[in-house]
C-alpha cells in the first residue's frame, strides 16, 4: 500500500474524470480541496502533503495561477498538473503534466515517480521518505540532502519506528562501534537529523526525545 499524503485540488464537472476515489482505492491518503484557495487554507494551517495533484480539466482553467501559487507558499513540494487534451502544455510551476486522456495507472505512476522513497533503494515509514542511495530524504513537503552518517541514523529509526530505542544501542549500531560512554555525538546528530525532517526542530513530531532512555520515531 502507498501511505503518501496527496493534495488534491479538483472540481465536479459531469464531462470531466475525477480522481478522488481512483487514488484512495491505490492506496494514497487524499484530501480534496475544491479550489486552489481552499488549498492554499489547508497549507496555511499546517496541513503538510508529499505532493499536490492540481486537476484543472475539472476546474475549468490551464492551473497556472494555481500552480504558481502552491510554487510561492511551498517551494519544495511537488506539483502534478492535469489538464484538458487541447490545453497548451506550458507551465513551468509544475513538475509533471498529464494531458488527458489517460488511464489511473498512468496517474498513479507518475505520482510515484515524483515521490522520493519509493524506489529499490529507498525506505520510507508515515510522511518520511528516504532515498538512501540518492542521500534524499523528504517529510511533510521538505526536503534535504544528508551525510552518509544521518542515512544510517535515520535507516536505523525508521527500522524500529514505533519503538523506544535506547542511546547506547543506537550509538553502537550506527557509528558501528562498542564504545557507547560517550554519545553526545548521537545527540547533535540527531538535532541536525531533526533539521531535515521537522517542521519545529524545537518542538519535534516524529522523532521524540525519551529522557534518560533514547529516542523514538513516532509515525
Amino acid at each position: 500500500m502507498n501511505d503518501a499524503t496527496l493534495l488534491l485540488i479538483e472540481g465536479n464537472h459531469a464531462d470531466h474524470p475525477t480522481f478522488t476515489s481512483a487514488l484512495r482505492k491505490k492506496g494514497f491518503v487524499v484530501e480534496l480541496a475544491s479550489s486552489g484557495s481552499e488549498a492554499l487554507t489547508y497549507l496555511a494551517d499546517g496541513f503538510s502533503p508529499e505532493l499536490v495533484v492540481v486537476n484543472a480539466a475539472t476546474l475549468r482553467s490551464s492551473g497556472k495561477r494555481i500552480c504558481q501559487s502552491l510554487r510561492e507558499k511551498a517551494p519544495s513540494l511537488p506539483i502534478l498538473l492535469i489538464i484538458d487534451e487541447d490545453r497548451e502544455i506550458k507551465n513551468m510551476d509544475a513538475d509533471a503534466i498529464l494531458s488527458l486522456p489517460f488511464t489511473a495507472q498512468k496517474l498513479t505512476n507518475r505520482i510515484r515517480h515524483l515521490l522520493p522513497g519509493d524506489g529499490k533503494d529507498s525506505i520510507h515509514a508515515g510522511p518520511i521518505r528516504l532515498d538512501i542511495e540518492k542521500r534524499m530524504v523528504r517529510c511533510s513537503g521538505k526536503q534535504a540532502r544528508l551525510t552518509p552518517r544521518l542515512v544510517y541514523l535515520l535507516k536505523a529509526l525508521i527500522e524500529h519506528r514505533g519503538e523506544v530505542v535506547e542511546r547506547k544501542a543506537l550509538f553502537s549500531k550506527v557509528w558501528e562501534t562498542n564504545y557507547t560512554d560517550d554519545t553526545r555525538t548521537l545527540d547533535v546528530h540527531v538535532s541536525w537529523l531533526r533539521q531535515a525532517i521537522e517542521a519545529d526542530p524545537d518542538a519535534p513530531q516524529f522523532l521524540k526525545t525519551i529522557r534518560g532512555v533514547g529516542y523514538w520515531l513516532d509515525v
